[in-house]
């Protein structure tokens, strides 16, 4: 099937609209960028590289960024100086990559990326794939990406026109070949040449464009949107482990809520997670609750600076797919906590054949699964060996996600708070209050519903955060 749509859509590659051979030079006087507020490291960068003879710009979100009044997170510098050239100049510089080459040059904790201008590669039929500086596969879809060329043409070849903006820290001008200060103005993502082509050089693009729209409140040009839902199964033939990297960059910006609703506008949601997609359209009420609800959950701790985890982000968007799953093995015969078991392991699996989520998050995201099947069991010791569990509270966090969302847990949310903040004889009260209810054949409820609900986030002992471990 995918190789139908990529022959529907791979007619003879055109080469992107040019973009200005001479930029739109912005004057000081025109912007409120002063080489102050940049990185000294990063201008110190781009005034060795000058003084050896080279051309070097700050470049990409460090333009960007502070342009809208947000602070940049790091300074990417462009070069007309090689890997080698640019090695050659700091000691403190290291070449990395290999698809893309480029060098770190380290500075204490902060590391300055410089990149060698790149040229456009050939989009001709008979593309040389052995060329040791660039090759393309049959899609169109660039796999190296090595071949130098001059300002003018890094210009051309970059993603979009917001990206495409250089510094000059001597006389403080942006270089501006792509209308990026206009679309900035306007608040646009454009994509610089023929979207189409640009989608199938690289279709992780499409996933770049919904983060900088969601990132920075910005709209998807209608040109450059306008492929994505047709080439969204594009994203297949890109490797797991890159989608993983992609897929944190999505949800940990701090608009992750935001990112889910464009992602399923454009139907990238799916290729990312196709359980939890096919999960979400069964029941778009209970699934899009929770969902929704983890990712408001995770922007508010970025929001005040507290660690997240994916661990508990991929427990969350898997989990709406996990109960079918569950009912399906108990039909067949298979005992509950060995259906949720096995269930748990398959979604897991088949999630990690799409986004390579390494082992050091499953293991907790199988963990906070098994806790909701054991915070129910509260009988006699129970309770406190689960409170020293170094899981409890991601599996109490989780429990109040599934309760917001509107899954019935019959007050079990409402227990746990009040049995964290109850004293030991409190405790051993709720203990025969729970055994007594369980004799007489009743639901297991708190004993007093304190103001705030199930919604409460309270200090276990001993635990963080969930979203912190």
């Amino acid at each position: 099937m995918l190789k139908k749509l990529i022959q529907s859509i791979r007619s003879p590659l055109r080469r992107p609209r040019a973009v200005r051979t001479t930029p739109e030079v912005v004057g000081n006087h025109q912007h409120s960028l002063r080489r102050e507020q940049f990185s000294r490291n990063a201008v110190n960068v781009v005034e060795r590289l000058t003084k050896a003879g080279y051309q070097a710009y700050i470049v990409g979100g460090g333009v960007r960024d502070p342009l809208l009044g947000i602070p940049p997170k790091d300074f990417d510098v462009a070069t007309s100086a090689t890997p080698e050239q640019v090695r050659a100049e700091f000691r403190n510089a290291r070449v990395i990559g290999r698809r893309f080459k480029l060098v770190h040059v380290h500075f204490g904790r902060e590391i300055i990326e410089v990149a060698t201008f790149r040229a456009n590669h050939p989009v001709t039929e008979d593309d040389d794939s052995d060329n040791v500086h660039a090759s393309r596969n049959e899609a169109g879809r660039i796999l190296r990406d090595n071949v130098y060329g001059t300002l003018e043409d890094d210009a051309q070849r970059r993603d979009f026109t917001i990206n495409a903006l250089y510094f000059d820290v001597t006389g403080e001008r942006i270089l501006d070949y792509a209308h990026g200060v206009r679309d900035i103005r306007n608040r646009l993502i454009r994509l610089i040449g023929d979207p189409e082509q640009r989608y199938l050089e690289d279709p992780v693009r499409m996933l770049r464009a919904v983060r900088f729209a969601a990132k920075l409140d910005f709209e998807i040009e209608k040109h450059s949107a306008a492929p994505i839902r047709r080439l969204a199964p594009l994203l297949n033939e890109i490797p797991s482990a890159r989608l993983f990297d992609e897929i944190l960059k999505l949800f940990l910006s701090g608009k992750a809520e935001r990112t889910f609703e464009l992602l399923n506008e454009y139907d990238l949601f799916a290729p990312l997670f196709p359980a939890s997609a096919k999960a979400l359209k069964e029941d778009p009420e209970y699934a899009g609750k929770l969902m929704r609800q983890a990712l408001a959950n995770t922007d508010e701790r970025i929001r005040l600076g507290k660690p997240v985890t994916p661990a508990f982000l991929f427990a969350a968007l898997l989990w709406p797919a996990l109960p079918a799953r569950v009912l399906k093995l108990q039909d067949r015969g298979m005992p509950p906590i060995p259906a949720m078991q096995e269930a748990a392991h398959e979604l897991i699996l088949e999630q990690c054949r799409r986004t390579a989520v390494p082992k050091r998050f499953t293991i907790p995201i199988r963990e906070i699964w098994d806790m909701q099947e054991r915070l129910p069991r509260r009988q006699g010791k129970k309770a406190d060996l689960l409170l020293e569990n170094p899981r409890f509270r991601a599996g109490y966090d989780f429990l109040l996600l599934r309760e917001s969302a509107g899954e019935e847990t019959g007050g079990l949310g409402d227990w746990w708070t009040d049995y964290q903040e109850a004293s030991d004889s409190e405790r051993r009260g709720m203990i025969r209050d729970l055994a007594n209810q369980q004799e007489e054949g009743g639901a297991a409820a708190p004993r007093k519903r304190r103001r705030g609900g199930s919604n409460r986030r309270r200090r276990g002992p001993r635990t963080e955060g969930a979203s912190s471990e």
